[in-house]
């Protein structure tokens, strides 16, 4: 065995679905890999039903005694030369299983542009025994930078999405007769865990200036959450219910996309927005805020509309600009659909995590095995 990938996500969000593009990908090259996920995850059934390598591990915290020893015994059976940790409890228990298993290839992929902890044992994980780390952003890197690591250890390696669940186009009407909109509605559409970072609130703050300005702009929400209670009562408060609309979790993204009008990320911060690229492989124009590496995605007034964070109505108002200007939301939609197929596929993500591995082996003399 060769290389680990470890994901213990519980949920399917955006990390997971890269961790899944690369191992399928590390498959497809012909690499021997394991893929350690959390039993019973959304990551774990997909990645069976796609025949990848698993390994199934309960992992109840950062600290899991039990995880760590069955995670080492099993790297060490494996003959283990590099993992790659894909969230934040990897690599508190992946670090420890590899010490243990005295793996010589460690990486940390990092995801999210929140500032790091001030304290020497954050600093630690992300630089003890640690031999690179990739970011989704530029914004990630300067992130990681302005904590105190050292900015030749950082690889910037932008997510990449699968282009081919976009290619069946379906009905604009999809939304419209589910939900019984009529067909010159405006569907703004947003898909994002609803969580404090996703800015959902700021959305639907947003929607009370658009309906001073017309009843046919409507805001589809998707996804589930924490604040989906606390969201719901806020649209309650401004007696939105016949313009904001929740789908919880959909497994038909897709058709959502190909019904929307627009689509927007309302986020505090963001590691790179990689939904706003499933959007963008859709043609819809994007209104998105400036965090993170979102404006590493988004051309402002080229490929979509980019405003502050925490501005309900800097956000309508460029909702509203699509809305009334046609033209311009066509044109904006075509030029980043163009810019997204140029520049980010999931190909080209895994190609470039690959090349990063191998130039790690080959700096330690270490071998990378192929599958037999």
């Amino acid at each position: 065995m060769s290389l680990f990938q470890i994901d213990a996500g519980k949920e399917w969000r955006e990390g997971q679905r890269q961790s899944f593009f690369l191992a399928k990908e590390l498959k497809r090259n012909g690499y021997s890999f394991q893929f350690v996920v959390q039993p019973g995850s959304p990551l774990h059934k997909k990645a069976t039903d796609e025949g990848l390598p698993v390994l199934p591990l309960k992992i109840l915290s950062k600290a899991d005694a039990l995880s760590i020893l069955q995670l080492s015994l099993a790297m060490k059976r494996k003959k283990c030369r590099l993992v790659n940790y894909q969230d934040a409890h990897s690599v508190a228990l992946g670090s420890a299983a590899a010490s243990l298993a005295k793996v010589p290839i460690r990486v940390i992929s990092r995801r999210v542009d929140f500032p790091l902890k001030k304290n020497m044992l954050s600093r630690r994980k992300y630089t003890k025994n640690v031999d690179a780390i990739i970011a989704i952003s530029d914004g990630v890197k300067n992130v990681l930078v302005e904590g105190g690591i050292d900015a030749k250890l950082i690889r910037v390696i932008p997510d990449g999405i699968d282009f081919a669940p976009y290619e069946d186009k379906t009905s604009r009407d999809y939304l419209r007769h589910e939900l019984s909109f009529a067909p010159d509605d405006f569907l703004v559409g947003i898909v994002a865990q609803l969580s404090d970072d996703k800015g959902h609130e700021y959305l639907i703050q947003a929607s009370k200036h658009l309906r001073e300005h017309t009843p046919k702009i409507k805001i589809i929400i998707v996804g589930e959450g924490p604040l989906r209670l606390e969201l719901n009562k806020q649209v309650e408060e401004i007696q939105g219910e016949d313009m904001v609309f929740f789908l919880g979790f959909r497994e038909d993204i897709p058709q959502i996309f190909n019904s929307l009008d627009v689509f927007v990320l309302s986020s505090d911060h963001g590691g790179l927005g990689s939904i706003i690229m499933d959007a963008m492989a859709c043609r819809l124009p994007i209104v998105a805020t400036r965090v993170g590496g979102i404006p590493e995605v988004i051309d402002h007034q080229k490929t979509g509309l980019l405003v502050p964070p925490q501005r309900p109505k800097s956000l309508a108002k460029a909702i509203l600009k699509m809305y009334e200007d046609r033209e311009l939301a066509h044109r904006l939609g075509q030029k980043g659909y163009e810019e997204v197929f140029q520049k980010f596929s999931a190909e080209s993500m895994a190609s470039k995590a690959i090349d990063l591995y191998e130039e790690l082996a080959k700096k330690k003399g270490v071998k990378l095995l192929r599958a037999g």
